[in-house]
């Protein structure tokens, strides 16, 4: 984008006068990484936050919630020796001292040898599930223990949790076994119980080996990201083996389950099915899902709880063909082992492609758009805006009597796309606004006046469409071309990142690899002036799911970018949908007598409320009644599972592409349409399409007969 290399440009030209200084001081690598990335958030980002106390004490609990979130190292003598530093941390960073992250570093340090040397001997002795307690895992409200014996004790509660965990699911599995086989001798109580500690024992083993591989660099990484982290969700510090594996993920293809994870209040949690992915593929998990442990074939599971990330991705990563065993705590509270098979995740998946939708009334037309995809080096190859196009024309071949553009789950990509692609429904215009560092505005426009599509159409969108998607649909609804059907709002992000490399603002390479920052330096703005930041896109028409009352968007992370408004761009809403509010009052009808919708309410309900539930009990009867009173219930929920629709897909070979069809590709194709005739919210967006058609056809039947 143009005003970021302009901005680019500067801090490069500074950098070189910069780089002299810094070299001259001959500072340590740890002192010149917190020096350059102050200068180039200071000057790069786009809201440049004031270093002072309050910043101070952000870093200060955002980085022991990073190191030691779960309370299981430091006593609450080390917080009180690390809470002079509290409103220091500003003062540090200003004159690039590391006195605060020595001190934690060294303590962190010290306490995780006494926790290796304790844990052991928690583990030889059996734990009785009779005793009647509980363990709150609130871990933002839980305090730190007082001294190392009461340490001691939480970690016993904490490995009783996971060895009852673990008993439950042995205990009933030797019971299937006893129920399949009469002669089949079960397992004693107190042999499960041993086996099931010997296996926390050799868990907790890997997960030290895992925390003992650390360097100091890898922490000082931590402690860098709590600064930057503070101006915005999206700006991060990539260390220089995390820009390799970010350059790597931008080459088209992952090799692995599939997914895209995140950490967060210590749980790694699924944000993204990558379409085409094993997960994908075999409908194994869910966004929102989270892995608790992980499995090799033929070996205990491992507890990824309060394990790195990148530690939990590389158990779960592997060769192509191998299997990889996940447990899974899936969003509405239950707890299931997932088998896949891992295997090379195309791109291709994440193309646009159609299909048609008939009944008896009409054929109707559906394009799914998983992400605005470009190749930024020849805007003549495979890219969103012009595959879309060629979907649009193709259906139009068909006859369609409106369209849905399908962007749930999409996560946004090349702003170029989306002008372009807004463009194929309106007449030229202004598509979005962007203000970059500096305050610089753009109104980026669509300058062709054709349409390719001026029919009904239906933008089908949900919590996870964010960016690119949010623009897209906010333009569309702006200009009164398109119904917004799906979630509540859209997920909120309003803002653009690129990446800097730091070693360019260095001449010489004294001091090594110094890695990347992440740098939030622009931010959307819809045509009518309001920033999609926060408040995202809002439905013309709240269809709910099981994530509605589940904080999941960008106004749930932490230090989000303001919600703010700017001048309006001069446009002109479309003016043929004048049966808009019809349709959207025949929809609003429809869900309130529909007996899924209300169940689907029901189930994002009970999904928020158990994920409020910290507590658990630690006896067995209590353990195993909770548990099956929440599969019982989860029960009333499968009834969602049967929605069928009454229409008939038939998908439409990909248009942007001259590749034959083969077996694969008609395997994929065919598992998509039986989830799309399952798709409750594609059945009510064809309902609206055809009181969107019924109503322009009876209007042009009025105008022929006045004429």
């Amino acid at each position: 984008m143009r005003p970021f290399i302009w901005i680019l440009s500067f801090i490069l030209v500074s950098g070189l006068v910069f780089g002299i200084t810094l070299k001259n001081e001959a500072p340590n690598k740890d002192k010149l990484l917190l020096e350059i990335i102050s200068y180039v958030l200071d000057r790069g980002h786009y809201d440049p936050k004031e270093i002072n106390d309050t910043f101070s004490e952000n870093v200060y609990m955002n980085y022991l919630e990073n190191i030691d979130g779960q309370h299981r190292f430091f006593l609450k003598t080390d917080i009180t020796t690390f809470d002079s530093y509290r409103y220091r941390i500003d003062d540090e960073i200003k004159s690039t001292e590391l006195n605060f992250f020595n001190l934690s570093f060294t303590k962190l340090m010290e306490r995780m040898d006494q926790v290796e040397g304790f844990y052991e001997s928690i583990l030889n002795i059996p734990f009785d599930f009779t005793i009647k307690e509980e363990i709150n895992l609130d871990y933002e409200n839980l305090p730190y223990a007082i001294s190392i014996a009461e340490l001691k004790k939480q970690w016993r509660k904490q490995f009783k949790l996971n060895a009852l965990e673990r008993f439950t699911s042995k205990k009933e599995e030797e019971l299937s076994k006893v129920e399949k086989d009469s002669t089949y001798v079960p397992l004693s109580d107190s042999e499960i119980e041993k086996d099931v500690r010997q296996k926390i024992k050799e868990n907790m083993k890997f997960f030290f080996e895992g925390y003992n591989d650390l360097e100091r660099k890898d922490w000082f990484s931590v402690y860098i990201n709590s600064i930057v982290v503070q101006f915005d969700p999206h700006t991060f510090y990539l260390a220089p083996s995390d820009k390799d594996r970010f350059d790597a993920s931008m080459s088209g293809k992952f090799e692995g389950i599939g997914a895209r994870l995140q950490k967060r209040n210590q749980e790694v949690k699924i944000v993204e099915i990558i379409s085409g992915g094993p997960v994908w593929r075999d409908e194994l998990i869910e966004v929102g899902d989270i892995i608790l442990k992980v499995g090799q074939p033929n070996e205990e599971p491992v507890d990824i709880s309060g394990m790195r990330l990148d530690d939990s991705i590389l158990l779960i990563k592997g060769p192509k063909g191998t299997q990889v065993i996940l447990t899974i705590k899936r969003v509405d509270g239950t707890v299931e082992d997932v088998v896949v098979t891992r295997d090379v995740v195309e791109l291709e998946e994440t193309y646009a492609r159609s299909s048609l939708i008939k009944d008896d009334t009409g054929t109707f037309g559906l394009i799914e758009l998983p992400k605005f995809y470009i190749n930024f080096e020849d805007y003549n190859a495979r890219n969103a805006a012009t595959d879309v196009k060629k979907e649009l024309e193709q259906l139009k071949k068909n006859n369609v009597k409106g369209i849905i553009l399908d962007l749930r789950n999409n996560g946004g990509g090349s702003l170029k796309t989306v002008v372009d692609m807004t463009g194929y429904f309106i007449d030229q215009g202004p598509v979005v606004q962007v203000k970059s560092t500096g305050g610089r505005k753009e109104v980026l426009k669509d300058t062709d006046p054709s349409i390719v599509w001026d029919g009904p159409l239906v933008v089908l969108v949900n919590e996870f469409s964010a960016s690119a998607s949010e623009i897209i649909a906010a333009a569309l609804q702006d200009y009164k071309r398109a119904i917004v059907l799906g979630s509540k709002q859209t997920f909120g992000k309003g803002t653009v990142q690129n990446v800097f490399d730091l070693n360019r603002m260095i001449t010489g390479g004294t001091y090594g690899n110094l890695g990347a920052l992440k740098v939030t330096t622009d931010k959307f703005y819809r045509i009518n002036g309001r920033s999609t930041q926060l408040e995202g896109v809002k439905s013309d028409i709240v269809f709910p799911d099981q994530y509605a009352y589940v904080d999941m968007g960008e106004k749930d992370q932490d230090n989000p970018l303001a919600w703010d408004r700017i001048t309006p761009a001069n446009y002109v809403p479309y003016g043929k949908m004048d049966n808009y509010e019809y349709s959207l009052e025949r929809s609003n009808q429809r869900l309130k007598e529909n007996s899924f919708t209300k169940l689907i309410d029901e189930q994002a309900l009970w999904v928020k409320e158990r994920q409020e539930d910290n507590t658990y009990a630690l006896d067995y009867e209590s353990y195993k009644s909770e548990r099956e009173k929440n599969k019982s219930y989860s029960e009333r929920f499968k009834k969602l599972g049967k929605f069928e629709s009454s229409y008939d897909f038939e998908w439409l070979p990909e248009a942007g592409t001259q590749e034959e069809v083969n077996e694969d590709l008609i395997e994929k194709r065919s598992r998509w349409q039986k989830s799309l005739k399952k798709d409750i919210y594609i059945s009510e967006a064809v309902e609206i399409l055809k009181d969107l058609s019924t109503q322009i056809k009876l209007e042009k039947t009025v105008a022929e007969v006045k004429n």
